[in-house]
Parts: structure tokens; sequence; C-alpha cells
């Protein structure tokens, strides 16, 4: 019964900060599950892509982003992401009776996605402004390729969440900046990013439920804290500065990346 609470206070920690961040849920809850709970890196994963498919569908109800959805942009995402994302599944299942190895590469390239998303998140505005400058300097070269290279975005994002749980935001959201930095205004990048983050996020918890890796009990108590955190967050008029926000989010990662890779 206590761990129940424990896991319940956790979700409601990460739900708010999802709902006065937007971002941050996957990449602070595995890192929890794992270095504080004690979880497996694969089922740390796993039940923490339900958690977040669940988490950021009740975030996006409440902020009601649906009507600034790029979905044209969603689908690009979607032509990469969705291959990459059930091509994990199948390298996972064809290492699941090596569970040591799968979680080894699972912990690894988590400390190293987190590490990357650290930097994305502190360097997001000069990656913004370099993709500016790159725009308007060739714009009819760059959106001959934009849908090739926003599917090749997708690939990477679906490989990372599947893999890890983590890039749906803080990666996707950076990407999503450097290839549409005109089209996308502040309200529909966020939009658009959670609508291509909750499939993606669906489908691999499904994979990860197909291959035994998702714990249904911490799944249930860590939702029980985080829907109504997220609720009551995402209604809150107070919020940080989003530079401010998103450099705090990518410092705390850069420290979890460092504890999971020397500690």
């Amino acid at each position: 019964m206590t761990d129940t609470y424990l896991y319940a206070a956790v979700g409601l920690l990460v739900g708010t900060m999802v709902g006065l961040t937007g971002v941050g849920g996957g990449s602070i809850m595995t890192p929890i599950l794992m270095l504080l709970f004690g979880q497996s890196p694969s089922v740390a994963v796993g039940t923490d892509l339900l958690f977040a498919a669940t988490t950021k569908l009740v975030a996006t109800a409440s902020f009601g982003f649906s009507r600034r959805v790029d979905w044209p942009v969603v689908g690009r995402l979607l032509l990469g992401s969705v291959p990459g994302a059930a091509a994990v599944v199948f390298a996972l299942w064809l290492t699941r009776h090596t569970p040591k190895a799968a979680d080894a590469i699972t912990s690894r390239a988590l400390a190293i996605i987190l590490a990357v998303a650290a930097v994305a998140l502190i360097f997001q505005t000069p990656l913004q402004r370099l993709g500016e400058r790159l725009v308007s300097r060739a714009v009819v070269k760059a959106e001959r390729h934009k849908a090739l290279l926003t599917a090749m975005a997708g690939l990477i994002l679906g490989v990372a969440v599947t893999l890890t749980s983590v890039g749906a935001g803080a990666l996707g959201v950076v990407m999503l900046v450097a290839l549409y930095p005109v089209r996308l205004t502040p309200d529909r990048l966020v939009a658009t990013d959670i609508a291509h983050a909750l499939p993606i996020a669906l489908i691999a918890g499904l994979g990860h439920v197909f291959l035994g890796q998702v714990n249904f009990h911490v799944l249930g108590a860590l939702l029980l804290g985080s829907i109504p955190g997220v609720i009551v967050a995402s209604r809150l008029t107070l919020r940080l500065p989003a530079q401010v926000t998103r450099i705090l989010i990518g410092l705390v990662l850069a420290a979890v990346s460092e504890r999971m890779f020397f500690g």
C-alpha cells in the first residue's frame, strides 16, 4: 500500500510538470522508475509509454489543442515514426529470451537520448534561429525536401520513443522548430508535437504490453496521481518563462544522464 502512495505521489509530480510545461513526462518518469523504484529498464520504458500516452491524452483535451494541430506535418512524421517504432518492437521481441542484454541496451540508449534531449532543450532558441536562417536562404530547396526530412525526423523519434520512452516531447519540439520555424507558431508547434506523440506512445506501449514489459499495478498508481495533477496544472495561469523551463528541465536531464552513464 505504501508503494502505491509513493507511485501516486510521483505521478502527481510528473503530471503537474507536464501540465505546467508541456514537456518532461517521459524523460523524467523512466529514470525515476529505474533509479528510485528499481524497475528494470525494459519494464520502466514500457510502463512509462502507456503512462505518457494517457497523460498526454488528458493534457491535450485539457489544453484544447486539437484545433491547432498541423495534420499534414503529423502525417509526414508518422510515415517515419510508425515503421521506426515497429522495427524496435520487433528487435525487442528477438531479444526476449535475453532480458539482461535487452535491459543493458535500453539503459545505455536511455542515457544517450537523455543527454541529447538535454542539449536540445537548453539550446532550442539557437537551433530555432539556425532553422530560420537556413529556410530564409534556401526556401525552395528546403520545401522540396521538407517531406523527406520530416519523415526521417519521425523515424528517429519512433526509434527513440519505443526504445527509451524519451524524445516525443523534448526532441520532437526541437526537430519541428528546425524544420518549420515559420509555419508552426508556438501553440501549433506544441499541439502538433503532442498529436504525433500520442499514437507513437500508444503503439510503442502496446508493443511492450505484448512483450510483457508493463507493470499495470505501477501504471495504475502513477495515473491515480498524474491525471488530477495534469488537469489542475494545465489550468493554472502562473507559468515560468518557456526558456527558463526548458533550461531547468535540460539541466535535470543532463544530471540524470550522467548518473546513468557513470553511476
